[in-house]
């Protein structure tokens, strides 16, 4: 790791609780990044969009994305979905749904996002790869007493037509969200359902919940993996199917 990169992660960490807040460190590395991309990826690239934001994570500044190792476990159950209707809980920066879209050429990507300058950042780098009328952010969150559950029926979610959810946010709530989502009737039978970082920071409940419904409600494969862009932190990814 390099100094740059220790110093990104010390101010970080000293930015945590302003982000559990408000979804950004507070130090304007969230911006950073969508200019980083706007002057050295080749518009309407894709690929080259995902791979410049990585280097910008691993050479300028840290970013709490999925990343390029855990990016792998996402495509493969995006793949395995073979999706027409995604929801992401977490948009930040966009990288997961930039990856998801690149994945599942054919389905649309709704995502959710509390903090309105994230959702700006996001769709600078859609625009940039050329994917933004693919991808919608919603501005809100699944705990508002319905009200961004109602924007997203609003867009077309309805009994059975939600393939594939992606699920990345607070992690104190991945439980409560999931459930709310499941309340509505929206996921199909054999839907996937993704949670990053279930071992770091952790949501236990989250995982609780999995292994008691083994069998019942959903199936589930823990992925060992490591916290994105470094390889000392191990982390952990679940991908549930629903067995409704």
């Amino acid at each position: 790791m390099s100094w740059k990169q220790r110093w990104s992660f010390v101010q970080m960490a000293l930015g945590m609780r302003k982000f559990i807040q408000t979804g950004q460190f507070g130090d304007g590395r969230e911006a950073a990044a969508a200019a980083y991309v706007e002057a050295n990826a080749r518009p309407g690239d894709v690929d080259d969009v995902l791979a410049t934001i990585d280097k910008f994570a691993r050479e300028q500044s840290m970013l709490v994305n999925v990343g390029d190792e855990k990016g792998q476990l996402l495509e493969s159950a995006v793949t395995r979905a073979n999706p027409e209707r995604v929801l992401e809980l977490g948009t930040y920066c966009g990288y997961s749904a930039l990856l998801m879209a690149r994945t599942a050429p054919e389905a649309h990507i709704y995502t959710v996002e509390l903090s309105t300058d994230n959702a700006e950042v996001a769709r600078r780098i859609w625009t940039h790869a050329g994917v933004a009328d693919r991808i919608t952010c919603v501005v809100g969150t699944i705990g508002d007493d319905g009200a961004t559950l109602d924007k997203l029926a609003g867009y077309g979610f309805g009994p059975g037509n939600l393939d594939f959810m992606f699920i990345d946010h607070n992690k104190d709530v991945y439980l409560d969200d999931l459930e709310s989502v499941m309340k509505r009737g929206w996921l199909r039978r054999g839907a996937i359902a993704v949670a990053d970082n279930v071992k770091v920071p952790g949501s236990p409940k989250y995982r609780a919940y999995m292994k008691e419904q083994q069998g019942k409600t959903w199936n589930t494969v823990e992925h060992s993996t490591h916290v994105e862009y470094q390889n000392l932190l191990t982390d952990l990814v679940l991908e549930s199917d629903y067995l409704g």
